[in-house]
């Protein structure tokens, strides 16, 4: 893993968003995101729109085991989506355990899950029976996936909210 920008603590504001969301099984999940981050792209084009920030991958629902609840999604406040597939959806404002990396997203989430708990955040999640379920844990692409196909060269910012307190 390159790190690119050390962990940290910031504040960032809402934002308004585009995404699909699916349920999908872990092994195979990257196949799947890329399928939705190519589909989404596709929507920007047919309606002639450019997103206001980063593409982003977002897990909603982690279970390594099981069913993954993921969502790939671009920032925009276009008024684009309300179809079964493409929806209006959001980053919600908060304290946020951050870093930048490139290559190895397991070693970067591995890398930031560490140093938040050895700064004592509690990240804003909880158990449920499906697995582990976060208030919003995001990979966001600072590299466009439309221009650079390969992911090597991808620059990636990773954003765990943290709980209240």
């Amino acid at each position: 893993m390159e790190l690119l920008e050390p962990p940290r603590v910031v504040d960032r504001a809402r934002v308004d968003c585009l995404g699909i969301r699916v349920v999908t099984p872990f092994r195979g999940m990257l196949r799947v995101r890329d399928e939705l981050l190519a589909e989404l792209a596709a929507c920007l084009k047919t309606h002639d729109l450019e997103p206001d920030g980063p593409f982003f991958h977002r897990l909603h629902l982690i279970d390594m085991d099981g069913p993954m609840d993921i969502e790939v999604g671009v920032v925009t406040s276009a008024p684009v989506g309300g179809d079964d597939r493409v929806r209006r959806t959001e980053l919600p404002a908060g304290r946020y355990a951050t870093l930048t990396y490139r290559l190895h997203a397991r070693r970067a989430n591995k890398a930031l899950l560490d140093w938040a708990a050895e700064q004592g955040l509690a990240l804003d999640r909880w158990d449920v029976a499906e697995g582990d379920r976060f208030a919003c844990r995001y990979e966001a692409y600072r590299t466009d996936p439309r221009t650079e196909p390969r992911k090597t060269q991808w620059i990636a910012e990773l954003n765990f909210r943290l709980a209240d307190g």
